[in-house]
């Protein structure tokens, strides 16, 4: 076992390592947020910012990465601690080992997790060590997402309104690439600094950072691919667009043209996540309008705060 502070480049390596091993033997168990290009996504955008909250276990097996855990821990008061955390299925009894320094890593705080809801027996070994359904994940506007998965066999011509254009980030610079994320996300505390840490990820390719710009240059909706080659699957993480641009097909087109630069780049198989509760209709409707159908989904889970001495 390796524990330290904080999770460093060579960190997220190995933790994307891991998440491709899972993926070429039991895709449906990687975790929420523990993918290849949700580890690099929320590592590059999180490193300037929150950096200093993180803390991180790897465990080893033979020299290779076999289970790791990442605390994000409570930056202010009330917040909860949140666990991203992978373990691989041969090696699926480290479980009880990341939870157990969970709790010591976040002692008193709320603690906050998203196995797979395919994984059972992690499910059951979180249940044992008193974790229950997140409340925040019930009912018609539950938090819970989904993983959505298609194949790249034949992929339709994307088809942009007059006047609008593809790009990306290679060409239309990171001001360009930030602003369009900032714009399409309001709540977003994404800055200048948050795409440097992000074009420093593992796996982060400018190329299939892809874009639309709008007749008046406005970059109107983005799109990150990232290419895992080890398993030939392309993931698309984030996707926005700007709200004066919605409902005009950008978005749909963005994301065929996203598919076909990755098949180009050696992909077959893409993934992109979304809330799956009712409630929130309109990505999953765009993603399964592109082809996208539900692969598997995760299952929060939370362990109530406790008194500390």
């Amino acid at each position: 076992m390796v524990d330290n502070a904080g999770v460093a480049v060579e960190d997220l390596r190995l933790m994307q390592g891991l998440a491709q091993r899972v993926v070429a033997v039991r895709p449906d168990l990687v975790n929420s947020d523990a993918s290849y290009g949700e580890l690099a996504w929320n590592w590059g955008k999180g490193l300037a910012a929150a950096g200093e909250s993180w803390r991180r276990r790897l465990w080893f097996s033979g020299g290779e990465l076999v289970a790791w855990a990442w605390a994000q821990l409570p930056r202010r008061e009330a917040a909860a601690a949140y666990l991203v955390y992978q373990v691989h299925p041969a090696h699926a009894g480290l479980v009880d080992e990341v939870i157990g320094w969970y709790g010591a890593t976040a002692p008193g705080a709320e603690r906050t997790v998203i196995p797979s809801a395919a994984d059972t027996f992690g499910l059951e070994r979180w249940a044992a060590h008193g974790y229950v359904t997140d409340p925040a994940s019930l009912g018609d506007t539950g938090s819970w997402t989904q993983l959505n998965e298609r194949d790249l066999t034949d992929v339709e011509r994307p088809l942009l309104p007059g006047g609008f254009r593809f790009r990306t980030a290679d060409d239309a610079g990171p001001e360009a690439a930030v602003r369009a994320h900032v714009d399409a996300w309001a709540s977003t505390t994404y800055t200048a600094d948050s795409y440097t840490g992000v074009r420093c990820a593992p796996g982060y390719r400018p190329d299939l950072h892809v874009l639309v710009e709008a007749p008046d240059r406005t970059m109107a909706a983005s799109a990150i691919l990232w290419l895992d080659t080890a398993n030939a699957t392309v993931e698309f993480e984030p996707v926005g667009t700007h709200p004066a641009y919605r409902q005009r097909g950008l978005a749909r087109a963005m994301l065929l043209h996203g598919m076909r630069l990755a098949r180009e780049a050696g992909a077959t198989h893409a993934t992109v996540a979304c809330l799956g509760a009712p409630g929130h209709p309109k990505a999953r409707a765009l993603y399964y309008g592109v082809g996208f159908r539900m692969f598997t989904r995760d299952a929060p889970l939370v362990a109530p705060a406790t008194a500390t001495a």
